[in-house]
């Protein structure tokens, strides 16, 4: 697995320097469960992310619900994790693999290359009763090199030049479950339905039990797509998109974006039709 990591490998390499764990536990129904979760017991060494204090920026009119958070802040706190361009990170969140998936792919649009999710997170290394510390780690302030990556990131403009047919050979993959794709609930957003020409892959039926299908498997998935098309993943506010992103590199799949604003952002323009 390119962008994945096991358990085991990650209880061998604990204590080596160059590598930093993050916690990325969060709970969208209570926003401060991930942070206590976190002070009661974490994997050694791990620092903490919030999805919406760190990870995301404030809501506005548009952007979606969880819009990219500024940059600049994000290297300034990967730095003070004492997390540099050679530095091998490790995300992991409950198993969920939504909210490690969205560091993950911020750390790829950043450029860096040693960016990992832990294989069953929290849940399973618990399970497998591997070490768990309550104390807080500190650590010197590295300098962190970065290079965006455009090409990782589609926009609501490219989206809209997709449905328009002014962008040919690129699919669309809406990762929430097939009920809100069809319309048919919408516990969150403020309509029903998904954007036009989308197909539904639901980021869950990547994993099972907090594990990532292996890559085999995830080309079953997505044996409907065609590999030389370009794919814009998205989902409701570009969290849960993450996991499917992931799996389509593991598949295989070169040329695939994220569209973060995702249908919350889609649905802020009053012009943008819904299917």
């Amino acid at each position: 697995m390119k962008n994945i990591v096991t358990k085991e490998w990650l209880k061998q390499n604990l204590n080596i320097d160059t590598v930093r764990i993050v916690d990325c536990r969060f709970s969208l129904a209570d926003p401060q469960k991930g942070r206590q979760e976190y002070l009661e017991g974490h994997l050694p060494g791990a620092v903490f992310f919030d999805l919406e204090k760190d990870l995301s920026s404030p809501v506005q009119t548009h952007g979606g619900r969880h819009p990219l958070p500024d940059l600049q802040e994000l290297v300034s706190k990967l730095e003070e994790a004492g997390i540099d361009e050679t530095t091998t990170v490790v995300a992991y969140d409950q198993g969920e693999g939504a909210f490690a998936g969205r560091f993950w792919w911020l750390l790829k649009y950043l450029g860096h290359e040693k960016a990992y999710v832990l294989n069953g997170g929290f849940r399973q290394w618990a399970e497998a009763g591997l070490p768990i510390s309550a104390s807080i780690p500190t650590f010197t302030k590295a300098q962190l090199q970065h290079q965006i990556k455009p090409e990782l990131l589609a926009s609501v403009d490219e989206v809209k030049e997709v449905i328009a047919g002014k962008k040919e050979n690129v699919v669309l993959i809406d990762s929430r479950e097939e009920k809100r794709y069809l319309g048919i609930v919408e516990p969150i957003d403020k309509k029903a339905g998904h954007i036009p020409g989308a197909i539904n892959k639901p980021y869950t039926e990547g994993l099972a039990g907090g594990e990532y299908k292996s890559a085999e498997e995830q080309k079953q998935r997505f044996s409907d797509v065609n590999p030389e098309q370009e794919i814009i993943v998205y989902c409701g506010s570009g969290i849960t998109a993450t996991p499917n992103f992931l799996a389509l590199k593991e598949a295989g799949f070169q040329k695939v974006k994220l569209y973060a604003g995702s249908f919350s952002d889609w649905i802020s323009y009053q012009e943008n039709k819904v299917d």
